[in-house]
This record gives structure tokens, sequence and C-alpha cells, in this order.
């Protein structure tokens, strides 16, 4: 087993405290499997020395399903293709309050309202800033919202309404994007992206692994993720939907996910790493080896269009790894 290359990363992080270039990354990426578990403890012991030992849970709910008129090849609920989603209005007020209680009882910090559309037009800019000041009013939860594409005025609105941190991924490599979605470019995700750091609210963006990208395209994610400066950034393994362009990609293999939680925590030793949709398809069994992995968030629940296991299921998990969970005291 190469320990050479693994050993180097460990003094850059743990020693010099200084991020590996792409190019460590790249050697690391290539390691046979026999070294993943090692390549997991070193993401581990980076996630503690720079974030800590707690791990923020978030509940997330898609507040507008379905309809949307984007064409990403991986996402059942766009209205381009025939899936079992069907368009559905934007939930009311009650509805979005009472999803937030829940999310509250099991131990979350964070909550987050997710609309399936290309960006918010006048109409649901009003009605997300009146859910926004609703779960608030009724919770002690930080709010974030995924509602895409932003222009500025709609970005000062939302940072101006208390929402802390805006979801917008950029999924995957530059150079792939185009072979995902050809409905809108990679260039806008990114610019909305930085919009969201030049009004003060912190970015939330994810990739999602498993789409028929290359290795060295998922090192290029790499430093495209360290360009925007992300303060969380959601790991989503593809989940083939039915009636998607992509419903006959097979699934990630559990220890090459492994592999790709530790890479991205090396990549990115201080951020709020979750793990996220399509974990129970992908690692099965290694859940737990994934949090260990270099994880120090979770979705509890369900996602926006597939079931997630019970959150007291991820409690106990948490609970047999000695994981304490609270909210990192840097995001607040």
């Amino acid at each position: 087993m190469p320990r050479g290359p693994i050993d180097a990363a460990a003094v850059a992080l743990l020693d010099e405290r200084r991020p590996l270039t792409l190019e460590e990354l790249s050697v690391l990426a290539r390691l046979d499997d026999a070294s993943v578990p090692s390549l997991a403890a070193l993401g581990h012991e980076v996630r503690l020395a720079w974030c800590g030992p707690s791990v923020e849970l978030e509940g997330i709910l898609s507040a507008k399903t379905g309809g949307c008129p984007e064409d990403c090849h991986f996402c059942s609920q766009s209205a381009r293709f025939e899936t079992p989603v069907k368009a559905t209005p934007f939930l009311d007020v009650d509805g979005l309050v009472a999803a937030a209680r829940e999310t509250e009882q099991v131990g979350a910090s964070e909550f987050c309202i997710v609309l399936a559309i290309r960006g918010p037009d006048a109409r649901v800019m009003d009605q997300l800033l009146r859910a926004v000041d609703a779960v608030h009013a009724a919770t002690s939860l930080q709010v974030a919202v995924s509602a895409g594409i932003l222009s500025r005025p709609q970005a000062e609105a939302l940072a101006g309404a208390g929402v802390h941190r805006y979801n917008h991924n950029l999924e995957t490599a530059r150079s792939f994007f185009g072979e995902v979605v050809t409905t809108h470019t990679w260039e806008e995700r990114f610019e909305t992206c930085r919009l969201v750091r030049d009004v003060g609210m912190e970015l939330c963006c994810g990739v999602l692994l498993g789409m028929g990208e290359t290795v060295d395209q998922r090192v290029e994610l790499l430093g495209q993720l360290r360009e925007v400066g992300p303060a969380e950034v959601p790991v989503n393994f593809l989940n083939p939907r039915p009636g998607t362009p992509f419903a006959s990609r097979p699934l990630v293999e559990p220890l090459e996910a492994i592999r790709w939680i530790a890479l991205l925590r090396l990549a990115l030793p201080e951020v709020i790493l979750r793990l996220a949709g399509g974990r129970e398809v992908t690692l099965r069994e290694l859940q737990a080896l994934g949090m260990t992995a270099g994880i120090n968030a979770l979705i509890v629940g369900n996602y926006l269009t597939t079931l997630g296991r019970s959150p007291d299921e991820d409690l106990q998990m948490l609970s047999d790894l000695a994981m304490p969970v609270g909210a990192l005291s840097k995001v607040l």
C-alpha cells in the first residue's frame, strides 16, 4: 500500500496547515482501493483538527416540487422528462412552519427551503420572503434557501430577510457540465455562487458524483469549489431516477464513495461537509464509515423526491460513533 502520498498529505494539512495542490489531490485520487481506509482515516483526522468534533444536522423541504423548466439530466423534477414527479404549487406557510418545527425537534440547527425553479420571479420571491419570516418567528432554526439563479436585488432581499446560507450547487466540473445540463450554463451557476457571498450570505455549494465524469474532472471540480469559497459542501451521489436521461447510470461503488468523501475533506479542510442525497443507496452498510471519512454534517429525514432513512437511525449512528450533535460554532 503506497503510504507516501498519504503521509505527505498528513504533514501538509496537520503540521504545516497548508492546502494540498490539485496535483497532490490527483495523486491521492489514483491510489489503489487498498489505500482508501487510510485516506478515510486521514479525512477524519483533518476534520477533527480543522472543524472540531460536532456534527450539524439539517432538514430540507421541497416547498415547490416538479415542473422545473431546466433539463438537468439527473433530476426527476424537470418538466422536460416523463417522470413520476408531478408539478405542485408552492407549499403554504403553515405547512412550511410545521415541517420546520419537526426538523427542530430532532436536533437540527438548519432548515433549507428548496424550490424546483430556474430562478424566482416577483411572486415567488414574495412567497419565499414570507416563508422565511414565518420560520424565523416559529423556531430558532437557521434558515437556508435554494431557489436557483439569482439577480443581485433578489440576493440582497434574501440576505436582508435573514437567510444566512444559500444553496446553489456547481454539481460537476465546468468541462463536464454540458453533458449534464443544456438550458443554462456552468458560468451562470458560478456567478450566482459569487453573488451569494458578495451580499453577505454564506454559500452552500454541493457536488453530485457518479454522472459519468472522469477522475480528472472530479479533481477539476475540487479546484472550482475552492474558487467559489463555500461554507458548506453537500456531497450527493447519483441515485438514478426513472424517466431521466441518467436513469440507467450505475451507482457509485461504496469504496469509491468513501474515497471521494475523504478527498473532498482533504481538498476543503475547513468546510462543513454534509453527507446528502444518494448516501443510503450508495454507501449501504458503510454509512458509518462515510461519517468517519471527513463528514461533519448530515441531511436528516427525506430528500427532495426520494426517501431517506429515519432521523432516529441517524441519531443512533452518531451516538454509536460518539459524534456530538450541534451547530458548528463558526457558522452561528
